[in-house]
């Protein structure tokens, strides 16, 4: 009789009976009683009652009631931790026991144990089973690491564990070192940082080897770890690449995505001038082929996978596209899949037999299928120019069905077909009209509004076909509301007199009439642009519009990148990286492809920014931010209206976005006082560089008002003054003894030497701002912080119209006035720009402290990047305190804020690096000399009141200084010092 009779019975005092039979002295009644409680808790009963009397049964030879026991433990060790303690011994004694399985069995279920009381019980027998002698025994001890590491990470590391599972990737067995590396893949998933997987040629040389003997599984961990691996240089990639390819011939469709993910990512550093690269290449189309050929579910896994690799590499599969055909009999989701690919590979060479199928397609019955298939077919106009022709004579063949939702497919896509290729398919308009009253769709009655509105000069009835849709004008969603409004406009612009009462009603109607913001906004928009000037609004209105490119829908690089490292697991299906997905993903890596390398290593590609020479205080170079989506978050604080009015200062809610508190009592410290300083309205017209004022018809005044220009300052419409410093009571008490006397022996101080000013460095390179280069640096002269620019017109044509602006930043700076360029720039020619600064700006901590992101506009774009100004321009002239002030603070600033740096290779006498920092406002207070080493006690004030109190020691013949700094906001310190550096070694 089979195992089923366990789940019949549902007797009521069946625990009763249960605790007998457990407790029996016959063996077979207690494994039949075990049995019966295992069924119970299988269905859902709750069997807990029975812990004890189930774990003595534990201590028993039969290794199929062993199972059973240990699989209750797993059950309920969760909810009864007290009593799982009682296993233990068993544990213990089972890890030592002459058979490998249950030595195995034993490991296994202690690491599904999740009770932290026990697992410190455990360690002793782990150790024991990773270091066993059967290899069955360690592959299972090597997941367990892994499940411990879960439960208890601390525990894990301080045992040893972790340089034992890496010492089990040199072992004997290929399927202990495939468990060794996924469990390390796992915990380093959850500590990305920590490198635990430190792979080398000799431990991929092994990982490589144990990789042919290993089960499929096993292969799949060993190949997502080489995936991990960035090779040398490109013959290493290529030794790796040829050990990896038979795995392309594996049963297993896992393994051939696993391998295709590591050669995908190695081929990167191949030269493609290669013959092993083209080799590479035509292997891999054969097994992706093979995988189109399983059961539908798989064949969308491959396909979604396929659809990466064709967007990275289209020549692997660009003589292959017959297998992309439709099949009658595939589901939904694998077709509309195949015709996505089908359209990346089309090219000229394939473009009939393409065609022809998408015709075919676009006479199914699945109406999602022929809609995406007339999409394809426009598709396929856009990319491959030859077959433009062809492609709308099918359309119009299509369009003549009379099919409701095949014409407004078509209709949707000849108008991109319009934008791609001006002036050379209108004579179809006629055909497209008759089909006007068929139109129920938004995106199709939107296209055929932009239509008619674009080419209303060859329409004799325009203004008739646009006045039919304006009839239920409040009915219709705001995607054609918009086009609507949009297409009328162009028609007043092009026939003025025929349509005045027209371009009225639409105004009326999408202005007052509406409460939708958008459509309300252009309307007053078009309004005051055909008020004003007329001129300007056809200008802007009917100005020539840019084709649109051949692929719409690909993927964005850097994001593509990052999917192809990803191939075979769920980011490569969903098309998303893991983060955005993965719930708490905060150990997921974003992965990057390798850079293509030359054979030795360096880099073919031109570094972006040059290195920046000099010791640990040298300016860190400066980091071009790629995009403008990268800074969304920051740059959106950035104020690119007009100037603010003036009004009360904002509460301190406001302040939110930098919560992490930078000083010990707040933000407030920071910031200075909350009264606000005379506000100055900066602002920077893209007409001219000093604005006049305008009246509000002007055409000036409205096109400075949408342009969009970025102002002179944040006109935030408040700002953040200094107000003078105030000592703590306490450093009015008069001190005694201690330091006291020191002051005293007071050194002659000599004249301060000119303030250090830093070398220029190139801040944004002409490659990354559309040929706009600036390199620059900071200075402050007479108690003004300049920002010293030099700009470059790298470009072919004349750039004018510059402004700048900052992000918020750690010590509110922020431009005190317009960026002064008053004619405009032409190619290749350099102008040198001074900016002055102020410290009233809004404030936000930055990483590091000194950071400073800006926004720098032209007639081209905007363009931004960010540098870190040395903290010295922030030190005031008024930074000198009084000795008695000092002692009472030094002594006030608890010690935990006291930071010790050391400056190498300084070869300066006390009173000369005195005389050198008094230039930069770091002013000594005080000098005294002990046994032979002169100690230099000085002060530093920062715009915002912070005061820093300084003690240099300074040994004669001994090049190496020794800086200790106090402060209440330590934050700046590690800043202070860099400064300090700085000013000494320069």
């Amino acid at each position: 009789m089979t195992d089923s009779k366990y789940f019949t019975t549902t007797k009521k005092g069946e625990i009763f009976e249960l605790k007998a039979e457990l407790n029996s002295d016959k063996k077979e009644k207690k494994k039949e009683a075990v049995k019966k409680v295992i069924a119970s808790m299988t269905v859902g009963k709750d069997v807990s009652a029975l812990f004890p009397d189930v774990v003595n049964c534990m201590q028993t030879d039969n290794l199929e009631l062993k199972k059973l026991v240990y699989l209750y433990l797993m059950n309920y060790a969760k909810s009864q931790p007290d009593m799982a303690i009682m296993a233990v011994n068993t544990f213990v004694k089972d890890c030592e026991d002459p058979n490998p399985l249950i030595r195995a069995l034993a490991v296994r279920t202690m690491g599904c144990i999740r009770v932290d009381k026990i697992t410190e019980y455990l360690c002793e027998p782990l150790r024991k089973c990773l270091k066993d002698e059967d290899p069955y025994v360690r592959k299972t001890a090597a997941v367990c690491v892994a499940k411990l590491h879960d439960i208890n990470a601390q525990l894990v590391e301080d045992q040893g564990f972790l340089d034992t599972l890496k010492d089990l990737i040199s072992d004997s067995n290929p399927m202990v070192v495939a468990n060794a590396v996924a469990a390390l893949s796992e915990i380093a998933e959850s500590h990305p940082n920590s490198n635990l997987l430190d792979l080398n040629p000799q431990s991929i040389n092994k990982l490589l080897t144990a990789l042919n003997e290993c089960t499929e599984w096993g292969q799949i961990f060993i190949l997502d770890c080489l995936a991990n691996y960035t090779p040398r240089d490109d013959r290493e990639s290529q030794s790796i690449c040829e050990r990896v390819t038979p795995r392309l011939s594996h049963a297993n469709s896992a393994v051939v995505l696993s391998a295709v993910k590591v050669l995908m990512k190695f081929m990167e550093m191949l030269p493609k001038d290669l013959d092993y690269y083209s080799t590479l290449l035509k292997k891999l189309a054969p097994p992706l082929v093979t995988l189109l050929s399983a059961e539908p579910e798989l064949q969308y896994v491959a396909l979604r996978n396929i659809n990466l690799i064709v967007q990275k590499r289209p020549e692997i599969l660009k003589h292959e596209m017959k297998v992309f055909f439709v099949k009658y009999n595939d589901p939904i989701y694998v077709k509309l899949e195949k015709l996505d690919i089908m359209i990346r590979l089309a090219s000229q060479a394939n473009i009939a037999q393409v065609l022809a199928e998408l015709k075919e397609y676009a006479t199914e019955v699945d109406v999602d299928f022929v809609r995406k298939a007339v999409r394809a077919i426009g598709r396929c106009a856009i990319k491959v120019e030859q077959s433009a022709e062809r492609c709308v004579s099918t359309l119009l063949d299509l369009i003549q069905t009379k099919v409701n939702y095949v014409v407004q497919e078509a209709i949707v896509v000849i108008k991109d077909i319009f934008r791609k290729y001006p002036n050379k398919y209108e004579s179809v308009i006629a055909t497209l009209c008759e089909n006007l009253d068929s139109l129920d769709e938004p995106e199709a009655r939107a296209a055929m509004i932009w239509i008619v509105g674009e080419y209303a000069e060859r329409i004799d009835n325009a203004d008739e076909l646009l006045e039919s849709f304006l009839e239920g004008f409040h009915d219709e969603s705001t995607q054609v509301q918009l086009q609507l409004l949009t297409a009328i406009v162009k028609l007043f612009l092009k026939k003025p007199t025929e349509t005045q009462e027209l371009v009225q009603q639409v105004l009326s109607l999408a202005t007052q009439d509406s409460d939708n913001p958008d459509l309300r906004d252009r309307g007053y928009i078009y309004w005051r642009l055909l008020s004003t000037d007329p001129v300007a609004a056809k200008e802007v209105v009917l100005a020539e519009k840019p084709l649109i490119s051949e692929e719409t829908d690909l993927i964005e690089p850097t994001l593509l990148e990052e999917l192809i490292c990803h191939i075979g697991t769920l980011a490569s299906v969903y098309h998303k990286p893991p983060s955005a997905f993965v719930e708490g993903s905060r150990g997921v890596q974003h992965k990057r492809l390798p850079a293509r390398t030359g054979s030795s290593g360096e880099s073919v590609e031109s570094p972006e920014v040059g290195s920046v020479a000099g010791g640990p205080g040298a300016e860190a170079p400066p980091a071009v931010i790629p995009s403008q989506g990268d800074l969304l978050g920051d740059l959106l604080n950035l104020d690119l209206a007009g100037p603010a009015t003036s009004g009360p200062p904002p509460p301190p809610a406001a302040m939110q976005l930098g919560t992490m508190d930078l000083l010990g009592g707040g933000l407030d410290s920071l910031m200075g006082d909350e009264s606000e300083p005379p506000h100055i309205p900066l602002r920077m017209e893209a007409q001219s560089p000093s604005p006049q004022p305008q009246s509000p018809q002007s055409p000036e005044y409205y096109h400075a008002q949408l342009g969009g220009d970025i102002g002179g300052s944040p006109a935030m419409g408040v700002g953040f003054g200094a107000p003078p410093a105030v000592m703590p009571a306490s450093l009015n008490a008069p001190v005694g003894g201690g330091l006291g006397d020191l002051f005293d022996l007071g050194g002659s101080v000599g004249m301060p030497t000119g303030a250090y000013i830093p070398p220029k460095t190139v801040w944004l390179p002409a490659m990354k701002a559309k040929g706009l280069e600036i390199s620059g640096t900071f200075a402050r002269r007479a108690g003004v912080i300049q920002m010293e620019l030099t700009i470059t017109n790298k470009a072919m044509s004349v750039m004018s119209d510059f402004a700048i602006q900052f992000n918020r930043n750690s010590f509110g700076l922020a431009p005190a006035g317009p960026l002064q360029i008053l004619t405009p720039l032409s190619p290749n020619q350099t102008i040198e720009a001074s900016l002055p600064l102020s410290t009233v700006g809004p404030v936000m901590k930055m990483e590091p402290l000194n950071n400073l992101q800006v926004a720098v506009k032209n007639n081209i774009d905007v363009f931004y990047f960010s540098c870190q100004y040395p903290i010295s321009m922030l030190f005031v002239e008024d930074g000198k305190m009084d000795r008695q002030v000092f002692l009472g603070t030094w002594k006030d600033i608890p010690n935990e804020h006291e930071s010790q740096f050391q400056i190498k290779d300084c070869h300066l006498n006390s009173d000369a690096a005195s005389n050198k920092l008094q230039g930069s406002n770091i002013f000594t207070i005080a000098k005294r000399t002990v046994e032979g080493q002169d100690m230099l006690y000085q002060s530093i004030k920062l715009t915002n009141n912070i005061w820093v109190l300084a003690e240099l020691r300074v040994q004669a013949g001994n090049p190496t200084y020794t800086v200790s700094l106090k402060c209440r906001a330590p934050e700046v310190s590690q800043c202070v010092f860099q400064s300090l550096e700085a000013v000494l070694k320069n």
